[in-house]
């Protein structure tokens, strides 16, 4: 074993993501099991019931080996392969064996409790106090009271979940590369835009046709995420709209990628580890460690936004009807009205006559390098913090890939993130997200600064110029940069409740949707948009539309995430897997109270729904609506103050910093947020801002 040349086993808190290479991870990992293990059991026999002797232990007992797994499971999201992921899998299961069995020790448990209930309890602050009180929840919620069979059997779960949750994510992953559609004639792909057919070129090329251009093809369209939603906004030819539109709705629901098996055992082993537990159902365990609380509430949330749309919703699609029989030049539609690969391509249109915005017209004034800008400039106008390039003063696994660091009003450095920003189809999962790269903690013999990955699936540079994006996509930059701020601004020094870490799950969105509204404050809008070539700014009269433009079919909009989260609500609380209903039918039903159209046969989406098969959101995709209600209400507090006035905005952005930033996972998330807002939280923001309600 070379543990010398080894990336993943280096001092350095970021290893060298360059020379990392799948036959390095077997090796490390092992090493680095055998030495936790050593470690925690040294700890389990000589642990103390005060916080330097149990919880600053606990936190570093396991430091290297979550970072390099960590690293580890970043790698396999954007630069994914063939021998990376037999690596992670052969090694997976002993992974997952040794975190379990440290969540379930029953010497550190009893310590715990021993220092929640002894006389060193009087002496924890606040912040100290919650970490150990969710400590403990969370070693009951992993077993840790269950003996014997039930033990067994529980680690048993746990390790099959783990597996199929990586399987689950490459089967969406292989499905989306193996399909697409070459196109060679100019009429397949009228309606596109110019950078769409670049890129559709582009992907042409990389599969072999090396005389594809832009203008005469052959034209590439894959399921990747920029090149579906340009061709089903753009695309005239109805036929192919369907034939790409049913193609993602079937993502990994066949042949070697089928994911319908993965689900059924997923929501069993799910249902199964509740039961362990002692829940109902795994919705009701999942709500039990989530600011909600409990799956009644999560519910009454839901509704309450249903109902407060689903008129509003069928007026919509009543409007877009009847525009598309108004305008049979765009193209044909059925006697009976719109269909599913129609509601994207007429929405553009009704868009472009009623606001007179053509979305793609308006890549050119976002390029990418603008973009970072304006937004940078934003965050030192409301947070006080500059960001300066360091390209080149860490590794990086694409040349693509940008390194940044924070300062603060001191000029010293407090933070650091990476940002990749392209879509790679070829080893790359779609979608956008934050992660934890480095985080604070003053547990080791210096203060260790947060690093942040900052990762989006944006439209790439194609020839001579640069990334041009969507202002979908710029919202979507936003987004991803608000929770890295959450996890870059932290003050807290405790590893285990700095950043992201130790906040509730339905919380984390709160800054990352708060930072989207900013697209929309004009200083911002002015600092991230301007033409890549002349430098022009947007026409005054554009703001004023994309403003306008922004509650457009918003109700729309809100009923597609209630379906999202009633489904996954539906699936994790009272759906019994294998029994006579299918994932399917649940779908179905609630597709039938929150959609205007009837959920098609074909529809197998659940196949490829990543965020709560393979990611952090099962019984929780509410989350996104929970914590959109706390952003809306939160950047109230600015338009409250007046989004004019400099020095109020300064004065509110610091208090956000030093409150719904800053705090972390130390305090309660509703605590923090009446820091902030100076009471609970309210729909009545949200609903305004999405047109459902009179300002």
């Amino acid at each position: 074993m070379d543990t010398a040349n080894n990336p993943l086993l280096s001092d350095d808190l970021i290893p060298d993501f360059a020379a990392l290479s799948a036959e390095h991870v077997g090796p490390a990992v092992a090493l680095l099991i055998e030495e936790t293990r050593k470690d925690f059991e040294s700890l389990e026999g000589s642990l103390e019931p005060t916080w330097d002797g149990l919880m600053v232990p606990l936190e570093t007992v396991d430091d290297r080996l979550s970072r390099a797994w960590g690293a580890i499971g970043h790698m396999l999201g954007v630069r994914n392969s063939d021998k990376l992921r037999e690596a992670h899998s052969a090694c997976q299961a002993d992974v997952v064996s040794l975190y379990t069995a440290m969540a379930q020790s029953r010497p550190v448990y009893d310590g715990m409790v021993a220092l929640r209930d002894g006389d060193a309890w009087a002496g924890l602050d606040e912040g100290q106090r919650r970490v150990v009180d969710k400590a403990i929840r969370g070693a009951e919620l992993a077993g840790v009271a269950l003996d014997g069979a039930d033990k067994e059997r529980f680690t048993a779960i746990q390790l099959e979940l783990a597996k199929l949750s990586t399987d689950f994510s490459n089967n969406v992953l292989d499905a989306t590369k193996a399909w697409s559609m070459t196109l060679k004639e100019p009429a397949e792909v009228e309606g596109l835009p110019a950078t769409a057919l670049a890129l559709a070129a582009a992907g042409a090329r990389r599969e072999g046709a090396e005389d594809a251009t832009a203008e005469d093809g052959p034209w590439r369209i894959s399921l990747d995420g920029p090149s579906v939603q340009s061709f089903l906004k753009h695309a005239k030819r109805r036929d192919l709209r369907k034939k790409l539109y049913l193609a993602y709705v079937q993502r990994a629901s066949s042949g070697d990628t089928d994911n319908a098996p993965n689900i059924e055992r997923i929501l069993q082993l799910r249902q199964e580890k509740a039961a362990l537990l002692r829940f109902d159902d795994y919705a009701s365990l999942s709500t039990s460690r989530k600011m909600a609380g409990a799956v009644d509430r999560v519910q009454d949330l839901l509704e309450e936004l249903l109902a407060a749309s689903s008129e509003a919703g069928k007026r919509e699609f009543d409007g877009l009807n009847a525009f598309a029989a108004e305008h049979p030049e765009f193209g044909a539609v059925d006697a009976d009205g719109l269909k599913h690969w129609d509601v994207g391509f007429w929405s553009e249109r009704l868009r472009e006559d009623r606001y007179d915005v053509d979305a793609e017209a308006l890549r050119p004034y976002f390029p990418l390098p603008r973009v970072l800008e304006g937004l940078f400039a934003l965050a030192k106008r409301l947070f006080a913090v500059t960001i300066e390039a360091a390209d080149g003063d860490a590794p990086t696994w694409h040349e693509d890939v940008r390194f940044f660091r924070i300062v603060d009003e001191s000029g010293a450095q407090t933070a650091a993130f990476y940002l990749d920003p392209y879509s790679r189809p070829a080893e790359k999962r779609g979608g956008a997200w934050m992660d934890d790269c480095v985080g604070r903690s003053a547990a080791f013999e210096t203060l260790r600064l947060p690093v942040a990955y900052l990762v989006c699936n944006g439209t790439p540079p194609v020839e001579d110029q640069p990334s041009l994006m969507t202002f979908r996509e710029v919202e979507t930059l936003f987004h991803e940069f608000g929770h890295g701020l959450q996890h870059m601004l932290t003050r807290v020094d405790d590893g285990h409740a700095s950043g992201i870490r130790n906040i509730e799950w339905d919380a984390v969105e709160l800054p990352s949707q708060f930072m989207e509204n900013w697209c929309y404050d004009r200083p911002t809008f002015d600092a991230i948009s301007g033409h890549w070539q002349t430098g022009e700014a947007l026409p005054d009269e554009i703001f004023g539309k994309l403003n306008a433009a922004r509650t457009f079919r918003a109700a729309s909009g809100m009923l597609r995430q209630l379906t999202f989260g009633l489904t996954d609500i539906g699936i994790h609380h009272g759906f019994v897997p294998g029994g006579d209903r299918t994932v399917f039918d649940v779908q179905a039903d609630v597709v039938a109270r929150t959609s205007v159209l009837p959920m098609l046969a074909e529809d197998r989406f659940l196949c490829g729904f990543l965020h709560i098969f393979a990611g952090g959101y099962a019984a929780g995709y509410y989350s996104y609506k929970w914590a959109e209600v706390l952003s809306a209400d939160a950047f109230a507090a600015f338009e409250e103050a007046g989004l004019d006035d400099e020095s109020a905005v300064a004065e509110v952005g610091r208090r956000f910093r030093d409150t719904v930033l800053a705090r972390g996972g130390a305090e309660h998330p509703l605590a923090v947020f009446k820091a902030f807002r100076g009471r609970e939280p309210s729909t009545e923001a949200l609903l305004r801002h999405c047109g459902l309600r009179a300002a």
